[in-house]
């Protein structure tokens, strides 16, 4: 028996022909039809998020927070008596930070006070001085027209008698009227001089007080300074702000302009150092969404400010030097200032340094 016949036997006589499925050619058609609408379907949809979600905005992570840090330094030198603040501590404009040994300064202020007294007290006597002088001058004057009558009275009576005959006069007579005339000229010109010498005495006198109110002046200067330095003795805060970096101690000798602490107030912006390629559609004004490392699922809505007159290389302590042969092109950073346009919650703890990422709506 064949191998055929044993088969047939095996299948119990029935012979059976298996043949292939026919293709599927509609139905494969209709999935590559599917697949290409899908597929135009994620493009469109890819083009459209591109074009209104992320071709209008420019973001950067190479941005921080901002603020004015004021570093507080004494103005006087001194050793410190009270510290008044801790680290971190909140302080408001006006508060006392600490206090310099003032002692010594209020001595100084003492004899300042003195010094000014005495000054006052010479400019006084020198102004009473002038209106001696000027009593002076008015005396004289008077002596002057006193003598003048005098002169002229002695020379009359000498022409009278020199103009009648000799023998009608004696001799006595006529040398006791020239004398009497010399006299009374010698007189009016001792007048003149001593007018001369009052007026003198009385420009003198002006310029004594002159001398003496400068003194004066000046003494009330160093009166004042004197009192500034007795004030200076109190540190006091210029705005409202955090206590940072504080390095007094109780104790400690401090020097004029040594940093002492410094206070970094609430009122902060975000510093973005965009590219250069990513500032052609950007100006003030224009919204932005920020969000901070340290709150990441908090946003923040803010605008830009302003863009620096210059790259961030040109103003570091040494800008690049691009006149040289092995010049390579980097595309150069521009600092954006963007300010909140909410006021931040008090409860964060948002300080200068603090990473950012900001999302600036361009178009």
């Amino acid at each position: 028996m064949d191998q055929e016949s044993t088969e047939v036997k095996a299948t119990g006589g029935l012979e059976k022909e298996v043949m292939p499925p026919p293709p599927r050619k509609r139905g494969r058609q209709n999935k590559v039809l599917l697949a290409g609408i899908a597929g135009l379907v994620v493009l469109i949809a890819v083009i459209f998020y591109y074009c209104h979600f992320i071709a209008p905005y420019e973001s950067t992570d190479d941005a921080f927070i901002d603020g004015y840090v004021t570093l507080i330094s004494p103005r006087v030198p001194g050793q410190v008596t009270r510290l008044l603040v801790a680290d971190n501590q909140e302080v408001k404009e006006g508060d006392v930070l600490l206090e310099i040994d003032p002692r010594d300064y209020e001595t100084s202020l003492s004899q300042a006070r003195a010094d000014l007294a005495a000054a006052s007290s010479q400019a006084n006597q020198s102004r009473a001085q002038v209106n001696v002088s000027e009593a002076k001058v008015a005396q004289a004057q008077a002596a002057v027209t006193s003598a003048e009558a005098e002169a002229q009275r002695a020379n009359d009576d000498l022409k009278r008698y020199q103009s009648v005959e000799s023998r009608a006069v004696s001799k006595s007579a006529l040398d006791l009227a020239q004398a009497q005339a010399r006299s009374a000229n010698a007189n009016l010109e001792a007048a003149y001089s001593q007018t001369n010498a009052a007026e003198a005495e009385v420009i003198l006198s002006g310029a004594g007080v002159e001398t003496a109110t400068a003194a004066a002046q000046q003494a009330e200067a160093k009166l004042q300074q004197a009192e500034l330095n007795v004030s200076y003795t109190k540190i006091i805060a210029p705005m409202d702000g955090r206590v940072t970096a504080r390095t007094v101690q109780m104790g400690n000798y401090v020097q004029p302009g040594q940093a002492l602490l410094a206070l970094v107030p609430r009122d902060v912006w975000a510093t973005a150092n965009f590219k250069e390629t990513q500032l052609t559609y950007m100006h003030a004004g224009q919204p932005v969404e920020l969000r901070m490392d340290a709150y990441p699922k908090r946003k923040f809505k803010g605008k830009v400010d302003s863009l620096q007159a210059g790259t961030g290389a040109r103003f570091s302590l040494l800008p690049p030097e691009n006149a040289v042969g092995n010049y390579i092109k980097v595309v150069q950073r521009v600092p954006v200032k963007i300010i909140f346009d909410e006021e931040l919650p008090t409860n964060l703890d948002i300080a200068p340094g603090m990473s950012v990422v900001p999302e600036v709506k361009v178009k």
